[in-house]
């Protein structure tokens, strides 16, 4: 081999080399990518995660308290005849618990001291009293031991929201009260107990007597509306459009059309609301009806929408053997192409009325957001909703109603959560595999 070629060959053998040093470099470059967006990946789920368990964590620990509320226990004395049999709401039940409490508090005399006394029981004592009575006539003549509602202050102060270490100035209950709780304390006269009024009551101006109850009624009905409107109204479009619908200029339009409503901010539908249903149309302010029928609006682009998704992922290999044997466009349709898109709009479904079940603003521009103590007993009675009940305690100055929003927004949580349990059941039922 002469010198040239030897040269030759270490310059091929050297270019090999160098060849597959580039090729190694580039692996790991491009390994050294895959890891670091697997990590930023990974960390992205981790950080979501974290905020979430903090939102979650804030939620519970400022509501988990209003499941509980204080009473205390007062010896009542009933006597004969005080029940006005023809008019109970005529009897002085109010008057029977201020004597109950003086009678306990023998040594309070100044009337200052007696209106800083009557401050400490709720002003619901009352009408526990009266449901007391008219429940148990024949109790009447004898001393009955009766828990009633503590106010929201003396609730707070045994929940540890108010300290009593501090200065008298700088809470709201007085070194007199503090003496005077200190004492039903000491006679076992106050405790805790499961606070069933929250669940079974409407709203309230005391937070001690505001419950969810009227609010989950409203609720109920104005989904019940939702769902009876939208639902059939949806798939009917949905089918339509995916499989009569002729491809024009016409529907063209009408999908992007639907697609864009499904991005419309809801309160431009409460405006639609409030200016057609309303306005026009004079239909009643503030009722599950008027409130269901602009939800079901809001909620028709996200319905129509999935169902047509779960309508175009029917395989065609169906639709072709159903035609071939004879079934008409109409038979296809119903037997065999619905039952196998049903997961979808179902799933389509659900997770549209979860989406209005947690709206807000629609509703406060057809006037739910008014105060309302009445729980409803139909979809024309006045009513609130959960979203916009709860927009309504945080609003609120009262420290009690802290712990409520915080309860309600539980709730309203636990409620989402189920409706999304449902879907994936119902998907998981009804899907069909091929």
């Amino acid at each position: 081999m002469n010198k040239s070629t030897r040269k030759s060959a270490a310059r091929s053998s050297s270019g090999r080399v160098k060849t597959i040093d580039i090729v190694n470099k580039g692996l790991k470059r491009r390994y050294g990518k895959e890891k670091r967006f697997r990590f930023y990946g990974l960390l992205s789920i981790i950080a979501s995660a974290a905020f979430l368990a903090f939102l979650l964590t804030s939620i519970v620990s400022k509501g988990y308290s209003a499941f509980l509320q204080t009473y205390i226990k007062l010896d009542v004395p009933l006597e004969a005849g005080m029940l006005d049999k023809q008019n109970p709401g005529r009897s002085d039940f109010q008057g029977i618990i201020k004597e109950a409490i003086k009678d306990y508090y023998p040594g309070v005399t100044e009337r200052q001291d007696k209106r800083e006394l009557y401050s400490l029981f709720s002003s619901g004592a009352a009408f526990q009293l009266r449901d007391e009575v008219l429940n148990n006539p024949s109790r009447e003549g004898s001393t009955i031991s009766l828990w009633v509602l503590a106010d929201d202050d003396v609730d707070m102060l045994m929940k540890g929201h108010i300290k009593r270490e501090v200065p008298e100035s700088q809470r709201r209950l007085s070194d007199k009260q503090l003496r005077w709780i200190e004492r039903l304390e000491k006679d076992n006269r106050i405790e805790k107990r499961f606070n069933t009024t929250f669940f079974s009551a409407g709203d309230s101006r005391e937070p001690e007597l505001a419950g969810i109850w009227g609010a989950v009624k409203g609720s109920f009905y104005t989904m019940l509306v939702t769902l009876m409107l939208s639902f059939p109204i949806g798939i009917a479009a949905a089918v339509y459009l995916e499989e009569f619908a002729p491809k024009n200029l016409a529907t063209d339009f009408i999908e992007v059309n639907i697609n864009n409503l499904a991005a419309v901010p809801s309160i431009v539908f409460g405006l639609l609301g409030l200016a057609v249903f309303l306005n026009f149309f004079g239909m009643p302010r503030s009722t599950p009806l008027v409130g269901g029928i602009v939800l079901m609006l809001m909620t028709l682009p996200t319905i129509i929408i999935a169902s047509r998704a779960a309508l175009k992922a029917v395989p065609p290999s169906i639709r072709e053997a159903a035609l071939g044997v004879g079934s008409s466009k109409l038979q296809v349709v119903a037997s065999h192409v619905l039952p196998l898109a049903l997961p979808g709009m179902l799933t389509g479904t659900i997770i549209g009325m979860a989406q209005a079940l947690g709206e807000t603003a629609p509703l406060l521009m057809i006037g739910m957001v008014a105060f309302i103590v009445d729980i409803p007993g139909g979809f024309t009675d006045p009513s609130a909703v959960m979203p916009v009940q709860i927009y309504l305690w945080a609003d609120s100055p009262e420290r009690a109603f802290v712990e409520r929003t915080s309860a309600a927004i539980m709730v309203l949580l636990a409620f989402l959560i189920s409706m999304n349990a449902v879907a994936v059941v119902l998907r998981k039922r009804f899907e069909r595999r091929w």
